[in-house]
């Protein structure tokens, strides 16, 4: 009996409690999170400009959903070694490596013209 009672508390602590309030909800897109584990569909909640949660469930009202099925969704690529030096001085936007998910790049090796700045 005590065993079926604990079963019992397990299964509703572990029920959806009711929705928490979110600003952004991005669900149903793959999910590729930089683990190197296998992409898996899922949602990802925004809250404050900072992710709240990201996972196959979840219960939320958000302000603003966004439908990423047949999509991918990941944290940003980092460019350790950016030879897009001279594209991006001419533009800073770096749409080339935005548009394949870097959002960081890092150049100053060597002999590049980076850190593009007087030295203080």
């Amino acid at each position: 009996m005590k065993k079926l009672l604990f079963a019992f508390v397990i299964f509703v602590l572990s029920c959806d409690n009711d929705p928490l309030n979110i600003d952004v909800l991005i669900k149903g897109g793959t999910i590729h999170d930089g683990s190197g584990m296998n992409g898996y569909v899922g949602n990802v909640a925004i809250k404050n400009d900072t992710i709240f949660y990201v996972g196959k469930k979840g219960n939320f009202i958000a302000n603003k959903t966004i439908d990423a099925s047949g999509k991918i969704v990941s944290p940003g690529f980092i460019n350790m070694l950016s030879w897009g030096y001279s594209t991006l001085m001419q533009d800073g936007r770096s749409l080339s490596d935005l548009k394949q998910g870097v959002t960081l790049e890092v150049f100053g090796e060597g002999t590049s013209p980076g850190p593009y700045g007087s030295v203080e």
